[in-house]
């Protein structure tokens, strides 16, 4: 469990340096362009992981897998991570590295509707309070220096997509695994990308020579190693461990805004960090309650199965 919660940090610091490290990229190159080197890096850096993955559970991708991981890779990629990338050049860094992390709110509400998992009184609470958070964190009646509206709506709306991408997600998921799952629709999304790149006329590698420190960076560390750190903090310690990262994150990314970028951090962003914080933390530590009651429902009817079988061994 130790090993687990190392990934935990070093996931939650490389993903904490994200919107700074994009931001600074933004700065040169196209949004659609970096988003594309980004996700096109990260999705190779995890394929030999996806590889490995593959053959271990016998798995050969079928069409309908290909067509499903192509779906996702568009929502997750094409569409969620461009507009991440346009609403971070249009708004603070810290304020959007906050506002991203309500992704597995809205993921809650997208379950609810597509899948089994119901929203209870207690996720309703958590939402609330991720609500109100957002609301702090907006600050509609008196916008903050270097936030904009179309920016946070377009990280709202990114936020949004992603929640959608992680519960459509959840069925290849299961049968190819985080790895297979991520790193090839992550390729299919910056393929997609790609494409579109083409089309509108924007740039695909000029410009990259000069910014090739934080092109790798983003490509390989954030989102590479960043991933690979969560998945790993997952099979060791469980989904909800795992979780943990998206709890520090909100509190690392706005100090590193603030030291790289020199960024202001006002009464209303601290006061939305901590709501979204305790919204993050009562969600986690619901799903550690749950995990461990459906643990022990599994060991209860595993020993009363075993207890009905004993006297027909006799």
């Amino acid at each position: 469990m130790k090993r687990a919660y190392v990934y935990v940090i070093i996931t939650a610091l490389l993903f904490g340096t994200m919107e700074v490290s994009c931001k600074i990229g933004g700065a040169e190159l196209d949004p659609f362009q970096l988003t594309f080197l980004r996700f096109a890096i990260g999705g190779i850096v995890l394929l030999p992981f996806a590889w490995i993955q593959l053959k271990r559970n016998n798995v050969k991708l079928t069409g309908k897998d290909l067509a499903t991981l192509a779906g996702v890779g568009i929502l997750g990629v094409t569409i969620s991570m461009s507009m991440f990338q346009f609403s971070i050049m249009m708004c603070n860094a810290s304020t959007v590295s906050v506002l991203i992390c309500v992704n597995p709110f809205f993921t809650m509400i997208f379950a609810h509707f597509l899948t089994s998992e119901k929203l209870t009184r207690h996720k309703v609470m958590v939402l609330v309070i991720a609500l109100v958070g957002i609301m702090f964190m907006l600050r509609p009646w008196d916008i903050q220096e270097g936030n904009s509206i179309g920016g946070m709506m377009l990280m709202i709306g990114s936020a949004f997509v992603f929640g959608l991408y992680t519960v459509v997600g959840k069925v290849s998921q299961e049968k190819l695994g985080l790895y297979a799952q991520t790193s090839i629709s992550f390729l299919f999304g910056a393929a997609a990308l790609l494409i579109l790149i083409l089309v509108m006329g924007r740039p695909v590698m000029a410009g990259v020579t000069e910014d090739m420190p934080v092109v790798l960076y983003t490509g390989v560390m954030v989102t590479g190693l960043g991933y690979y750190c969560y998945f790993k903090a997952i099979e060791l310690g469980g989904a909800s461990t795992g979780a943990f990262a998206f709890f520090l994150k909100p509190a690392i990314a706005p100090i590193i805004a603030v030291i790289v970028l020199h960024e202001t951090i006002l009464w209303n962003t601290v006061i939305g960090i901590g709501l979204v914080l305790v919204a993050s933390l009562l969600n986690i530590l619901h799903q550690k309650k749950l995990s461990a009651q459906r643990i022990a429902e599994e060991h209860r009817l595993k020993a009363n199965r075993e207890a009905e079988d004993e006297p027909n061994k006799h």
